[in-house]
Formats: structure tokens, C-alpha cells, sequence
């Protein structure tokens, strides 16, 4: 066992050193003109909306975006747990916070690092402003049988790395399940992807989308593990945990999406020129905050609000 998680361990770090370098590569060549971003205290004070929320990140390097998480929090007056690690993949830190007291964790996840010369607005500072602005919501109205823990988590674009780095040392038996916010910030669907088999977790997700009138195969869609792309549930799904991401995709692209996902190599030459949205902005220059559509945010946080209600 242990020989086969090293060798998994490898695996994605490998991958993470090709996503990042061929970003670092392509975007280098980019000459779209990158945001300049807003004083961290200016949008601490300033509106708490997802799409405001994002610019906390959009821009920066990675350090300083895990900086404004940490700032953001701090400044909020928010109780929050780091969990900083160092290993020969590379370092960072993740962040945690609690809300409730029940036994049972709902465990929902936003990356905050984004890919070398990508503002990284979609991916995924999107995600995170949706986590910030439910924490607002959730702290008004805890649920009192379940606790909603909050996992703003660094490295994601290195495998998974920080993600990995904290299923090592979590209580993954308190878990309920995992939802990873992925590109959220674009579309009216809702997909929940990498779902292999049934489970109870997966029932509540699809109940709380269907109790907010969201309707299987046309505003919402349960797709199964997806090639090439990836998100930090795959950590907690390795381990035995129900984990799946969430993402926003517009409806009008569907069947070009699944084309796009489902067959990776055909689809490298067939939309080499433009991709199906939201890869059209994916890990490049162009993933800015001019991009994101606050009907979309209202989705997804409208769609974890309804999560979080269920499950508890």
C-alpha cells in the first residue's frame, strides 16, 4: 500500500510540474494585458459578494494570494486553523475554518493558488469569494447537527499537493463528504463530476439541487470521472471519502463540453484555436475577472446553501 501511494504521490507531481510549466511556457507568450490588483485593504472593506471577493486574489502571485486569504480572515475577525506543510513536492499553506458543532463535517474546498502567468480569476478565485460569502451567510445561521468546515487549500495546480498534504493528517472518518469548487464562475448549469458509484452524500447533492429547482441533464448534471482534469477532491476520494467537484458550465455548450472532456486528444486539435467555455479562459492570460458572471456565482452559492441544508 505504501508503495502504491508513493508511486501515486509521484504520478502527480509530475503532472503538477507539466501544468505548471507549459502554463508558465504558453501564458509567457500571452500578450493580453494582465489586471492590476486592488489594494487587499480596499476590497476588505469593501463589498462581500463572490464576484467582489475574488479580486482578493485575481492577479497575484501565489504567495500573496495565499497571503489575502489569510489577511481576509484575519481581518473578519474569523477563528480559522493553518495547516502549513513542506515536503520534497514543494510548500504552502491551507487554511480551515468551522462553522457549527456537529459530529458530522460537511467539507467544502477552494484552491487559492492559480497556474504561473494567469490571473487565475475563474480558477479560482471565484471559488474562493463563493466560500467567502457563504461563510458570511453560515455564520448568521449555523446548522446545529452539522458542522461545515471551509478548506481554502494552496498547491492544487501541483497535484493536488495541498490537499494531499492535509488528508494525512485529518479525521476523515467525521466526514460526511467533499464538494471541490472548480470554475465556478461561468455558466448557468451546475455539473458535479468524478462520480463513480451511488452513495448517500451523492443522493443529498442531487436533492438539494432538485429542491432549489434545479433539473437533472438541463440545470444541473452528474458526470462521471473526467480524464484530464482534476480538483482537490480526488485527495479525499483516493482515501475513501464520497468526494466530487462542483462546477459551473454553461448549458448552450454542453454537448461541446463533452466532447472537449470526454475525448482529451481528439479534442487538443479539434479546439486548438478555441476551446468551449469556460476552457476557453482556462489556465491562460485571459482568466480575468472581466470574465466572471455574478448570475453564475449566485448559482453555485445558492447551490451550497441548499448542500449544506440537506446534508444537515
Amino acid at each position: 500500500m505504501r508503495r502504491r501511494a508513493s508511486l501515486h504521490d509521484t504520478a502527480l507531481y509530475l503532472r503538477g510540474q507539466i501544468n505548471t510549466r507549459l502554463s508558465r511556457v504558453f501564458n509567457a507568450w500571452d500578450r493580453t494585458p494582465r489586471p492590476e490588483p486592488p489594494p487587499l485593504a480596499e476590497v476588505i472593506a469593501g463589498e462581500r459578494s463572490p464576484l467582489a471577493l475574488s479580486r482578493l486574489l485575481e492577479g497575484r502571485s501565489n504567495p500573496a494570494r495565499e497571503a489575502a486569504v489569510a489577511r481576509y480572515l484575519d481581518a473578519r475577525g474569523v477563528a480559522f486553523a493553518r495547516h502549513a506543510f513542506t515536503s520534497n513536492e514543494g510548500s504552502g499553506e491551507n487554511f480551515s475554518v468551522d462553522l457549527g458543532s456537529g459530529n458530522r463535517v460537511l467539507l467544502l474546498i477552494a484552491h487559492h493558488d492559480a497556474v504561473p502567468g494567469s490571473p487565475g480569476a475563474n480558477d479560482n478565485a471565484a471559488a474562493v469569494g463563493v466560500l467567502l460569502t457563504l461563510l458570511e451567510r453560515l455564520s448568521a445561521s449555523l446548522p446545529p447537527t452539522l458542522r461545515v468546515r471551509l478548506l481554502f487549500t494552496a498547491a492544487e495546480e501541483r497535484g493536488y499537493l495541498g490537499a494531499r498534504q492535509y488528508v494525512r493528517e485529518a479525521n476523515l472518518a467525521e466526514l460526511a463528504g467533499v464538494l471541490s469548487l472548480e470554475l465556478c464562475g461561468i455558466g448557468d448549469s451546475v455539473a458535479v463530476w468524478d462520480v463513480a458509484d451511488e452513495t448517500p452524500f451523492l443522493g443529498r447533492v442531487r436533492a438539494a439541487l432538485e429542491g432549489i429547482g434545479l433539473r437533472r441533464d438541463e440545470s444541473y448534471n452528474i458526470v462521471g470521472r473526467i480524464p484530464m482534469f482534476g480538483s482537490d477532491h480526488r485527495a479525499f476520494a483516493a482515501a475513501g471519502v464520497p468526494a466530487y467537484g462542483l462546477t459551473l458550465v454553461p448549458a448552450a455548450q454542453a454537448e461541446a463540453l463533452r466532447q472537449f472532456i470526454f475525448s482529451p486528444v481528439r479534442s487538443a486539435f479539434r479546439y486548438l484555436v478555441r476551446r468551449p467555455a469556460p476552457f476557453d479562459t482556462y489556465h491562460t492570460a485571459r482568466d480575468s475577472g472581466s470574465t466572471l458572471e455574478p448570475a453564475a456565482l449566485a448559482v453555485a452559492l445558492r447551490a451550497l446553501e441548499a448542500v449544506v441544508a440537506e446534508v444537515a
